[in-house]
């Protein structure tokens, strides 16, 4: 079916170049190295002997955190070289803050159409390719299976969605994940959905999600009370926050503020959204419901204000050690598949989210059950239980101690995922 693949991909990439291009001039720092989309490398250094040459795709900023451990594990090993690249703007510019000594180059994946792909297998040489999550494209597949090196995906997960749409077309898909070697899931659940697909059982193992074995620096008092004061809120006072909102959840969170704030609650509101460019909208919403607000990008806020905007890349882990209460953004009505529930329980931060978690369906339910999360139904929900645990510390301390005891039984998924590499004798 790879023929039909790149039959189709090339009307279908200049069909939708005109939005894309849009996208990526809206969200900003795509022109950099813009070239690598194309498959043009920057040159990287001789591989040298007896070192395994790893080309490591990690899609955005949420999988590039996830990948730090590992890399971090490889360099104190020895013995592997790592090339990464990543899909985003923001994804590329965290892996330039954080990886450069990890790596032996930092890129953009090529477009996944064969004279893109095969010009940058041929620049980066790799002995090993690594896909994370959800990432699986059929031509990169395809050169590494041409050219006989292993491919595996790491924490490799499937979305509701995904699988919904593979088992619908199982035959055009079976060929496709036949080209990876050996595939570490990140629970039974996503391992049981690739078993349905045709993938060999004994390719498989349940290594667990690395996302879980991150370790957050924590802020000192003094670094909270800067936060704060840099964001323009006040000193004092209970903080909503809304992680990684989408469009109709920022006019929910401001709601539930000004319902808990009717109710006696001394509170202020912290808004993240998931995509900064949309800080247009935002602000209109802001100004529309008589807030006073200020955007993190804008430098240090100059006075107090109502709502705090953090529109910027990589402060996600700091701000929510300001909250007191988070909402887990993407997950009410309409929006389905959820963002990342993981940084919010690892410190401890009680949690709200919406029906919508289909891409972390297993862990929200595991922090549902075991009382670190509670599901709202929809936006009136999440202002009736916002407002009723500002009321109710006890609970809050109760949620928290169970998010970090849930998280505490769930790491190691680094360690297991590298014995599975070395196991299978892919990393020495």
């Amino acid at each position: 079916m790879l023929w039909l693949y790149r039959i189709l991909y090339l009307p279908a990439l200049v069909l939708g170049a005109p939005f894309y291009l849009w996208r990526m001039r809206k969200r900003g720092g795509y022109r950099e190295n813009f070239g690598q989309r194309f498959g043009r490398v920057a040159a990287l250094p001789p591989k040298p002997p007896g070192v395994k040459r790893i080309w490591l795709q990690a899609v955005s900023v949420g999988e590039m955190l996830a990948i730090g451990p590992l890399l971090a594990a490889w360099q104190r090993q020895g013995g592997v070289e790592v090339y990464l690249t990543t899909t985003t703007s923001t994804g590329y510019q965290l892996a330039k803050e954080r990886y450069r000594d990890a790596t032996i180059g930092i890129g953009y994946f090529p477009l996944d159409w064969a004279p893109f792909s095969a010009r940058a297998w041929r620049a980066v040489q790799p002995d090993l390719a690594l896909l994370t999550e959800g990432e699986r494209w059929p031509e990169h597949i395809h050169q590494a299976v041409r050219r006989s090196v292993p491919i595996v995906c790491v924490n490799a997960r499937m979305s509701d969605r995904s699988f919904r749409r593979m088992a619908r077309f199982k035959a055009a898909v079976q060929p496709l994940l036949g080209g990876i070697t050996r595939l570490l899931a990140c629970s039974e659940h996503d391992a049981e959905r690739f078993r349905a697909l045709g993938f060999p059982a004994e390719r498989i193992t349940t290594t667990g999600s690395i996302k879980l074995d991150v370790t957050i620096p924590a802020l000192s008092a003094d670094e909270k009370a800067q936060l704060r004061h840099d964001l323009g809120l006040p000193d004092e006072g209970l903080i909503i926050m809304g992680a990684s909102t989408w469009e109709g959840e920022e006019a929910a969170m401001v709601k539930a503020l000004q319902t808990a704030r009717a109710a006696g609650h001394t509170c202020s509101l912290l808004l993240v959204p998931r995509h900064a460019e949309r800080r247009g909208a935002i602000e209109l919403l802001l100004r529309g419901r008589g807030v006073s607000f200020h955007f993190r990008s804008r430098g240090s806020a100059k006075a107090t204000v109502d709502v705090a905007v953090g529109d910027t890349t990589g402060e996600m882990r700091k701000f929510l050690q300001l909250a007191d209460v988070v909402f887990v953004g993407k997950s009410l009505p309409p929006h389905t598949e959820g963002q990342t529930p993981v940084e919010s329980a690892i410190l401890g931060r009680p949690l709200l989210f919406g029906p919508g978690m289909g891409n972390f369906r297993l862990i929200a339910r595991e922090l549902t059950a075991g009382g670190a999360a509670q599901l709202v139904p929809d936006a009136a929900a999440l202002i009736e239980r916002v407002t009723a645990l500002l009321g109710d510390p006890a609970q809050r301390d109760a949620m928290s101690a169970a998010g970090q005891t849930w998280h505490q039984a769930n790491v190691g998924a680094v360690e297991r995922t590298l014995a599975a590499l070395q196991d299978s004798g892919l990393v020495q």
